[in-house]
Order: structure tokens, then C-alpha cells, then sequence
């Protein structure tokens, strides 16, 4: 019987049975050289071709002349309104949230500027006043007092705060940076209705709605018998007003003292002659 191999067997491939020589199944093809990529950048010139530069030039040019031409346009708007007395107010009070322009260090006279700021405290304490009395009011409708006291406390508030800056503080300021005595004349006419308005809302009688819409003395002793710490918020109102009436007392004092002194009360007087003829 003759041996027949089996067709399923693998062949037996030693590669190394033979020196130097491999068989074509064991052999390995080598990988192709690899290519250098190619860069994305010209490393001659990394920042573009002369053109391109050129044209980057020009643009940046432009740019700085027509920023120069716009400095030299505002600036000339200024002289021309500061020329004419035209003052430019940008907001800047209070820092966090811009509402009001106030400078005083800048705008005023070194020797006005004590008096103003004494002013500026008088118009943040009437803030101050009107806020506390809003939740004073606040507290004593939560206990029963009734919904109309808190609804006038809010229109003393909305119309206190806007009217009192505009009405006496900033005609103060004006009048103490143009020595306009005019405005001081607007100033002194609303400061005293300021300063009868905070000793109306220290004692605060029963005139509207029982006096409890004002956080004064005499409603703090009606709502003492209802709420205890009702009464004590109309009693630190109440102080809050009578150190505001004292505080607007010595700034009325103050202004009046210049006022007289630079013979600003003669020019009104004047004024109001040429005016009524």
C-alpha cells in the first residue's frame, strides 16, 4: 500500500532549514517610505506674502486715522459747549448703579464744597427717611391699620425722592458752581418746603387717614396699644425726621451765610426788579 499524503496537512516550511534561503510564502514585502507631510504654512514666509502685508498696514491705518479724526471731533464738541457754558453731565452716583450725576470735588469751589456735601447728606437723609417710613407704614398696615396708609407712603416716596433732587438739590449745586443767584433763589423757595415737610412728618398729626401714613410721634403713640413693634418703627422714623429737620436747618443756615456774604442777595434782588418791569 502506497503512502498518499494528506492534502489537509500543512506543509512544514522551516525558513531556516535552508541558509540564505526563504520561501516566497515567509517573505515580507516592506512598507513603502513614508512621505513628509506637507506643511500648511509657507515657513518662508509665515505671515504671508509683502501684499498681504501691505494691505493689513493700510487697513491698520485707517483705522488709527479715523480714531484720531474722531477724538479731534469730540474733542472740539466739548470746548465748544464748555465755550458756551454748556456742562456735560454724565452719570456717576452711585457707582454700583449710576442714576444722578454728582461731583462735588470737581465742580465746586474748595470753599463751597463742605456746604455741599453738608447738602448732599441732607438730600441722602430725606431718602433715608422716606425708606424707613415706607416700612414702617409697611408694618403697621400688616397688623390692621388699613391699605390707604401704605399707598400714601408710597406716593411720599415715588414723588419725595426725584422731587427733592431736582427742586432744591441740584439747583443748589448749580448755584454754587455758576454763583447763579437766581438759582440760589429756586433753592431757598423749595428748601423751606422741604424743611416744613420733615417737621410736618416728625410729629405727624391726625390730618390724613389719622396721620399714620408719616412715621411720626404722635401716631407711634396710638400704635403702641396695637402693635408694639409697629410703634417702635414709627419712633425711629420719628427721630429719623427730627435729625433731618436738624441736619436741613444747619445746611439752610449755611448756604444762607454765603449767600448774604457774596452779596448774591443784592443780584437777586436786582434780577427781580429787571424781571417784574
Amino acid at each position: 500500500m502506497s503512502y498518499q499524503p494528506n492534502p489537509f496537512d500543512e506543509e512544514d516550511v522551516n525558513p531556516f532549514s535552508h541558509a540564505g534561503t526563504v520561501p516566497q510564502a515567509a517573505r515580507l514585502n516592506p512598507l513603502p517610505p513614508e512621505r513628509p507631510a506637507e506643511p500648511n504654512i509657507d515657513m518662508e514666509n509665515p505671515f504671508g506674502n509683502a501684499k498681504d502685508l501691505s494691505k493689513r498696514e493700510r487697513e491698520l491705518e485707517a483705522r488709527e486715522a479715523e480714531l484720531r479724526r474722531r477724538e479731534q471731533d469730540l474733542k472740539r464738541r466739548e470746548d465748544a459747549a464748555a465755550k458756551a457754558g454748556i456742562i456735560v453731565e454724565e452719570r456717576n452716583w452711585p457707582p454700583f448703579f449710576p442714576i444722578i450725576y454728582n461731583d462735588i470735588s470737581r465742580d465746586i469751589p474748595v470753599h463751597l464744597q463742605r456746604t455741599q456735601y453738608l447738602a448732599f447728606a441732607s438730600w441722602l437723609g430725606v431718602v433715608l427717611c422716606l425708606v424707613w417710613n415706607l416700612v414702617a407704614v409697611a408694618t403697621a398696615w400688616i397688623k390692621g391699620s388699613g391699605v390707604n396708609i401704605f399707598l400714601l407712603a408710597m406716593i411720599y416716596f415715588a414723588a419725595g425722592v426725584p422731587g427733592s433732587f431736582v427742586l432744591w438739590y441740584r439747583p443748589l449745586y448749580r448755584a454754587m458752581r455758576t454763583e447763579s443767584a437766581l438759582k440760589f433763589g429756586w433753592f431757598f423757595l423749595f428748601y423751606l418746603l422741604h424743611m416744613l415737610f420733615v417737621i410736618f412728618a416728625a410729629v405727624a398729626p391726625p390730618v390724613v387717614f389719622k396721620g399714620k401714613s408719616l412715621a411720626g410721634f404722635l401716631p407711634a403713640v396710638d400704635l403702641f396699644s396695637d402693635s408694639t413693634l409697629a410703634g417702635i418703627f414709627y419712633i425711629i422714623g420719628a427721630v429719623l425726621f427730627c435729625c433731618e429737620a436738624l441736619l436741613s436747618l444747619w445746611v439752610l443756615k449755611q448756604v444762607y451765610a454765603y449767600f448774604r456774604g457774596s452779596g448774591k442777595s443784592a443780584e437777586l434782588k436786582r434780577e427781580a426788579v429787571r424781571a417784574a418791569i
